[in-house]
């Protein structure tokens, strides 16, 4: 008996909409990333981008535990001599929450380029709005 193999072109893909009011950020993401990935699906493969779409909205209302807003620092590189920049999370919640979770959930994906196609299908939305409704979303019920 053969093992089966799912093409790319045979994954279903499903819309789910997760609402992250009062969530924390690292279960949240674990969760998020997992669906991304597709390893929710019986036909799961490492190898093949199975996954579904995330739609994530109320991203300003995320919390972190400890003194994570304080201590937690976010660095980049401007590519220039002395050019390394940094933003606290509490900085990051006030003016960019789409992007910490956006970040959370990209550093749990594998790190080639199935996991930046993955990260594609990952929609982060500041307040409850958001322009998906004719994908029908789901709500997904996430315990963080």
């Amino acid at each position: 008996m053969k093992t089966y193999r799912i093409k790319p072109e045979e994954v279903e893909r499903k819309w789910w909409v997760v609402d992250a009011t009062g969530k924390t950020l690292g279960r949240l993401a674990s969760e998020i990333a997992k669906i991304l990935r597709g390893k929710h699906k019986p036909y799961y493969q490492p190898d093949v981008d199975c996954g579904d779409f995330v739609i994530v909205i109320n991203a300003e209302k995320i919390r972190v535990t400890g003194k994570k807003l304080e201590q937690k620092k976010y660095y980049w590189h401007s590519r220039y001599p002395g050019g390394l920049k940094e933003r606290t999370l509490k900085w990051m919640l006030e003016n960019k929450p789409e992007e910490v979770i956006r970040l959370a959930v990209k550093r749990m994906l594998p790190k080639n380029r199935l996991g930046h196609r993955m990260l594609k299908k990952l929609k982060v939305y500041r307040g409850p709005e958001h322009p998906h409704q004719a994908q029908k979303p789901q709500p997904l019920e996430v315990k963080a």
